[in-house]
């Protein structure tokens, strides 16, 4: 450990390099990167809240190959500070109240139903249920055509590849790809609301020519990935978390415990496992320096299991509280869609408990090559 963290190479349970990291010290050196760690949770929430450092977005070069990437970062929320964060983010906030959100219920619950009867008594929890829940929720929500959202999925694995810890030609080469098509789409798709505007948020974006036309696509493509991505990866991690816990897995069939167990599917393994920062002034973090140009990354998942915030933070109960966890991150850039994930969660997974009064295992199921964004690809189910 004295040479930092190697995020590379600790495989598919992190969580005993993250602990072994977290004895050494709050924040390490990254040894895959010119970058530090913050592996405790006090040390992630001062990353995510400190004012000092930020999501300062450079393109990547050259600019000829990585052009259409670029446009798509550039100009969204993620990749801003204030004051243009705060533009950026009010354009679209509204639609994530909680009013908004709950108007979304009746949708979602629909939803779950429908898959899982379509599903059968054998069914891939990801393909069947995980990935087309969400998709197609945040597709009528921005007001995608039923006929093309067979596309969004696919563009959005390949775009957040990019943010991988390990990355080769052929996958910058896809996410570029990606990003070029989903962009174009989305152009088309905007020009064709402004003249047959619909109730939904695409519609409204285009009407009030509050962001350019190439902000308005960069924040479509952002929620459309973003108001998924985290979903799919929470409700596999957590039901194969809780079928190798088959007590707490019978601790939430009664439904009372649902919100605490939502929090602790989050927080026990987290879908999102890396948010990056870099120092706009010289600061520190526990004690740490940070000098001015500086990248330091929160590790998620590393401080959702600090014994120092969590008692026995490596034993999942759903029935943990409180539960500070840091899935959704803090501070600024705080998941403006956490309130549709979370009721996205509990509504898919108290429907799948009803449904599946004998839910097991039905075969191994599948990580997903990845560390940034932690998930299954497939985790086979029978009920």
């Amino acid at each position: 450990m004295d040479g930092g963290l190697d995020l590379g190479a600790l495989g598919a349970d992190p969580y005993a390099g993250f602990a072994a990291a977290r004895n050494v010290a709050p924040v390490v050196r990254d040894a895959g990167a010119d970058r530090w760690l913050a592996v405790s949770w006090e040390a992630a929430n001062q990353v995510l809240r400190e004012r000092r450092l930020g999501r300062l977005w450079e393109d990547w070069r050259p600019a000829e190959r990585f052009g259409a990437f670029n446009a798509l970062h550039r100009h969204q929320m993620m990749e801003n500070e204030p004051p243009e964060h705060g533009r950026l983010r009010g354009a679209v906030a509204r639609v994530f109240s909680r009013g908004q959100v709950e108007r979304l219920r009746p949708l979602v619950a629909s939803v779950a139903e429908e898959l899982l009867v379509a599903a059968g008594p054998s069914f891939d929890l990801i393909a069947d249920y995980a990935e087309p829940l969400p998709v197609r929720v945040i597709a009528d929500l921005l007001g995608v055509p039923e006929a093309d959202r067979g596309q969004l999925r696919p563009w959005s694995q390949a775009i957040v590849r990019m943010y991988e810890v390990e990355r080769t030609a052929a996958v910058e080469d896809a996410a570029i790809a990606a990003a070029t098509d989903f962009a174009a789409y989305l152009r088309g798709l905007a020009a064709h609301r402004r003249h047959n505007p619909g109730p939904d948020l695409l519609s409204q974006l285009a009407a009030t020519g509050e962001l350019t036309e190439d902000e308005l696509v960069a924040s479509a493509i952002l929620l459309l990935n973003a108001g998924h991505e985290a979903s799919v990866n929470a409700l596999g991690n957590g039901v194969v978390a809780l079928l190798a816990h088959p007590a707490e897995l019978a601790r939430l069939r009664d439904g009372t415990l649902l919100d605490t167990g939502v929090e602790e599917l989050l927080r026990y393994d987290a879908p999102l496992q890396l948010f990056e920062r870099t120092a706009k002034q010289d600061t520190e973090i526990c004690g740490v320096p940070i000098p001015a140009g500086t990248t330091i990354a929160a590790l998620l998942g590393a401080a959702n299991r600090d014994p120092a915030a969590f008692a026995d933070p490596d034993r999942l109960d759903v029935g943990r509280d409180p539960n500070p966890h840091l899935g959704f991150g803090a501070g600024l850039h705080f998941c403006l869609g956490a309130p549709l994930a979370r009721m996205e969660l509990r509504i898919a997974l108290d429907t799948l408990l009803r449904r599946s009064p004998t839910l097991a295992p039905d075969g191994d199921p599948v990580r997903r090559p990845t560390f940034v964004l932690r998930g299954y690809t497939s985790v086979p189910l029978t009920r």
